[in-house]
């Protein structure tokens, strides 16, 4: 037996990080593909020294914002199916709570990431130190105690040897399909400098094997049953059948079948837009052919979605009063919804179970989703080339930019109308050709989202689509997209402010109050009149763009957007 080795709790979390690898279908890679970080880095005496001293085992990628950090560790795992993550790091105080909106959007999408703010000392020698919050209640208490609720799993390091059953947990809940989210480790500042007796086994190479876990098998017949006795079956298709490789199964039981097949905001490129059995997208943001097949659906298969109110228009979305629902997933809470039959299992295998199936829908329910599929096929030719002026129109942006993105392009959007747009109007071609936040639908979250997008896939074209109003909050990435010599595509739509909550503002009478980017005239801000309309602020993108080291150029029409792309 190796004997323990003395080593910091940093540098036994840091080379724990570096021995961790995951496994699936036969295929092991390491679970961390690097740590992002700040300042080289702001716990400098703890995590930072490790970092530096173990480079060579972990790479550490310099980030502008620590929202950011989060948000690029969050396009990366999902490019990664989950199955390779980043590691986030900050010091304690506002670099600590700036990482949060990125823990809960990450942890609303259940995606892995690993958030390792440090924090206020253990010993509470200096008490209070710089950046603490004081409590008159509680003496340990710190800001980091806010991650709490948007974590999946939460610790706090005060002893060095705590860190050996902390980072175990972690990543339990991290590499789980069914329980994954953010997973933080307060780290004191003291706590990280404190040497004791690693065991031999916490720093030696570990796999985590990830399962392809089987539903019951009488849950499994009663499905069968139910699907057999379907006249108007739907599947929906959601974020579990692209994480769990199960496309290509999902191909071969709805070519077997014939049943149509509509699409979430996470599973859109479950299969491609031209399939026969393509109905594209479901919901608020859906199309009419899915929309219109949904609402008469008399048997539902959920696969891989957690049933979101946008997917079900707040459960409206199939009418009928005899619907029945077939739930397959990994986590037993998504089963559970709707009353229906729980398959607690996962995608591929359950879909590749669901082959054998003998069953076929009629004649004539293919020919109507043919002729849906063609309708709406037709309509999105229109949009796409509307012939707008002076200026085109958001679908004929999104036209230009499908284009150009070919077989494996992948666009990235998050916040605001575009997601919508994109959700009914993107031609998908492949199954990771979409990346779409809209989980949580955070602003900002488009350029960082990107780049961890383009860290997992470097041999991708990477188009961002993005609002000026989420452009503005969170741009700064772009520098480190060029530190590290990352190519991004980044389309701005310039509306003068947030045109998608300004239509919602007129829409209930509020005249997009607050909304415009204008100059204040006579005590107003932002009003949509005809006397503010020439106060549009001056801000200008291109030059932005350029001094944070991209090239950039100015579009004012489509032709210009295709010779720019």
């Amino acid at each position: 037996m190796s004997k323990a080795e003395r080593l910091t709790m940093a540098q036994a979390l840091v080379r724990f990080l570096a021995a961790q690898h995951i496994e699936r279908d036969g295929v092991t890679q390491r679970a961390f593909a690097g740590c992002f970080g700040i300042f080289g880095h702001g716990n400098v005496a703890g995590i930072g020294q490790a970092l530096h001293q173990y480079a060579d085992r972990l790479t550490y990628h310099q980030a502008r914002s620590e929202q950011a950090m989060v948000h690029a560790a969050i396009g990366f795992a999902r490019m990664r199916d989950r199955l390779q993550m980043l590691a986030c790091t900050t010091s304690i105080g506002p670099g600590a709570t700036n990482m949060i909106t990125g823990a809960a959007a990450a942890t609303v999408n259940r995606i892995p990431v690993l958030l390792l703010p440090g924090d206020v000392f253990a010993s509470r020698r200096p008490d209070p130190v710089l950046q603490q919050l004081e409590s008159a209640s509680r003496g340990d208490v710190s800001v980091n105690d806010a991650f709490q609720p948007v974590s999946r799993y939460w610790d706090r390091i005060t002893r060095p040897e705590q860190i050996v059953p902390a980072a175990l947990a972690a990543m339990r809940v991290l590499v789980s399909a069914a329980d994954t989210g953010a997973a933080t480790l307060s780290l004191p500042q003291d706590v990280q400098t404190e040497a004791f007796d690693v065991p031999a086994g916490f720093l030696d190479d570990r796999v985590w094997h990830i399962e392809r876990r089987m539903p019951d098998a009488g849950a499994l017949a009663r499905a069968i049953a139910l699907i057999q006795g379907a006249k108007r079956p739907l599947v929906v298709a959601g974020g579990g059948v692209i994480y769990s490789g199960a496309t290509e199964a999902l191909r071969r039981f709805v070519e077997a079948t014939g049943i149509p097949v509509a699409e979430t905001q996470a599973g859109k490129g479950s299969l491609r837009y031209d399939h026969p059995s393509s109905l594209g997208a479901l919901g608020v943001t859906g199309t009419l052919a899915a929309n219109r097949t949904a609402r008469e659906a008399d048997v539902v298969i959920g696969i891989g979605t957690r049933w979101s109110d946008f997917t079900t228009m707040s459960k409206s979305a199939f009418e009928r009063a005899d619907v029945r629902f077939i739930n397959v997933n990994v986590a037993e809470l998504d089963t559970a919804k709707h009353a229906g039959i729980a398959l607690v299992g996962d995608a591929r295998a359950t879909l590749e179970a669901l082959c054998a199936i003998s069953y076929r829908v009629e004649a004539g329910y293919r020919a109507e989703i043919a002729g849906l599929r063609e309708e709406w096929a037709q309509e999105v030719d229109r949009l796409y080339a509307l012939g707008n002026a002076p200026l085109p129109a958001r679908s004929e942006i999104i036209g230009a930019v499908n284009e150009a993105a070919g077989e494996r392009g992948v666009v990235v959007c998050a916040a605001g109308a575009m997601p919508g747009d994109l959700h009914k109007l993107w031609r998908t071609r492949d199954p990771k050709q979409y990346h779409v936040e809209y989980g949580y639908s955070t602003m900002g979250y488009e350029i960082a989202g990107a780049l961890g997008v383009k860290m997992a896939a470097p041999d991708r074209d990477v188009f961002v689509l993005v609002g000026d109003g989420s452009y503005l909050m969170l741009h700064t990435e772009i520098v480190t997209a060029v530190q590290e010599g990352l190519k991004l595509v980044i389309v701005v739509v310039d509306d003068h402010g947030f045109a998608s909550i300004g239509g919602l503002s007129r829409s209930i009478g509020s005249d997009g109050f607050g909304t415009q980017y204008r100059s204040r005239k006579d005590g107003s801000l932002g009003l949509d009149s005809e006397t503010e309309r020439s106060d549009v602020l001056p801000i200008d993108f291109v030059a932005n763009a350029k001094s944070l080291g991209a090239s950039a150029v100015r579009a004012r029409t489509v032709s210009d957007l295709r010779g720019a792309l």
